[in-house]
């Protein structure tokens, strides 16, 4: 059977939410994912206020960054399997609570641990929202718009990390104390995000009878998805793990970048600088969702080149190819994700999308957290420019991997 976008496979008649689909829920579910995604980038721009206000190094900055990726990861692990078994809605409305309360301790952040426990909430928010949220959409949208809600779902998360840091640099560059301001507005948003979960009826979604036994009791177990569909979740993970890993770079160390090596200590040109690297993945995501798997997950080359123009930044000590590679990053992982979920949305059977999200998502973020911190450790001990140097390396020669993997599977025509 040929791997397209287009391709379908055998799957439940009325998954989570039948009762109310269509494009208007799908936008409503979509919503939620962008409002949690927005709050999950919001303190790039504020990052390096705070290193000068509590005193903290470039590794500890990784290691605050490392949290979010911890909460993830570990959220990851269960939050797709009760999605799948018991819906939507018992998972997103505890992850949307943390959120809010993630809200707080940013807006409020006295000290480095009150900082890393905000960090690891939302990265709890995050991981239900990858798995439980980013099924929701696919869900709602129904049976006859699968590859449509992947679009939308995907879109949604890039969308509002784009967003967060935009609208963060821009009062971190106005008012002298931002955060505060910051995270109100991010509080509202995601109360809106909560009052549409509980609206939308987004029921467990219907297994199927040799899948499901109901008087088999629950355990939980690491996440998984049917045999058939692994080579589908591998293929995504080639291509997204090196572009997710080069936008945590940008969102982790690009402010302290710009502030050490290049002379941009502005934190509206931070904030800008990462909304548009999302933007660029949006936009890229439009552009090729049409087109054949073998042009979506080409992400790879995006990623490579991406980490040339990053040495290039180091070597000249320009922000232009730094902003370059940004953009290119973003792009990178626009094209890994779309690709890596329109493979689950229109493959994996229903009572399976939301572990299968979560899949796709440990296999990015675990090389994107470890590589991150340490490359902050390696700053503080050997320098920037040779960190930077090694880590765009690395980087480069696992996407140039990952899109070989790609050429040889998705072989052309």
């Amino acid at each position: 059977m040929e791997d397209t976008l287009t391709q379908t496979s055998t799957r439940p008649p009325n998954p989570a939410g039948a009762g109310l689909t269509g494009v208007f829920p799908m936008g409503l579910a979509a919503w939620i994912v962008t409002a949690v995604f927005m709050l999950s980038n919001s303190p790039t721009p504020l990052y390096v206020q705070w290193q000068d206000q509590l005193g903290f190094s470039s590794g500890m900055l990784t290691v605050i960054f490392a949290a979010y990726m911890v909460g993830l990861l570990v959220t990851l692990t269960v939050a797709g399997q009760l999605a799948d078994r018991f819906g939507r809605k018992p998972v997103l409305i505890p992850g949307l609570v943390l959120a809010m309360v993630a809200c707080g301790l940013f807006a409020f952040t006295s000290s480095v641990l009150v900082l890393v426990a905000a960090r690891f909430l939302t990265g709890i928010a995050v991981g239900v929202i990858v798995s439980a949220g980013m099924a929701a959409v696919v869900d709602v949208g129904g049976p006859a718009r699968h590859r449509q809600a992947s679009l939308a779902a995907s879109v949604a998360m890039v969308l509002g990390a784009g967003l967060g840091p935009l609208l963060s640099g821009l009062f971190t560059q106005t008012l002298p104390d931002p955060a505060p301001i910051v995270f109100a507005v991010e509080f509202f948003l995601l109360a809106t995000a909560l009052a549409v979960a509980c609206v939308l009826p987004l029921r467990p979604p219907v297994s199927h009878p040799a899948a499901d036994r109901p008087r088999v009791p629950f355990r939980f177990q690491l996440p998984r998805v049917p045999r058939p569909n692994r080579h589908h979740l591998l293929y995504g993970i080639a291509v997204f793990a090196p572009g997710i890993t080069a936008t945590s770079f940008v969102l982790a160390l690009g402010p302290s970048l710009l502030a050490d090596l290049l002379h941009a200590t502005s934190p509206f040109i931070a904030g800008a600088m990462a909304s548009a690297m999302f933007l660029a993945a949006t936009g890229a995501q439009f552009a090729v969702h049409r087109l054949h798997v073998r042009s979506i997950l080409l992400g790879s080359i995006s990623t490579t080149l991406a980490m040339m123009s990053l040495i290039i930044a180091v070597v000249v000590s320009n922000p232009a190819p730094l902003v370059l590679a940004a953009l290119l990053a973003g792009i990178g992982q626009g094209l890994g994700q779309l690709g890596g979920l329109t493979l689950i949305g229109t493959n994996v059977p229903a009572n399976h999308r939301a572990e299968a999200n979560a899949v796709l998502n440990i296999g990015g973020y675990i090389p994107a957290g470890i590589l991150s911190v340490a490359t902050g450790y390696l700053i503080d001990s050997v320098g920037l420019s040779v960190s930077v140097a090694l880590f765009a390396i690395l980087l480069s020669l696992a996407a140039l991997t990952g899109g070989t993997l790609i050429l040889r599977r998705f072989p052309r025509g």
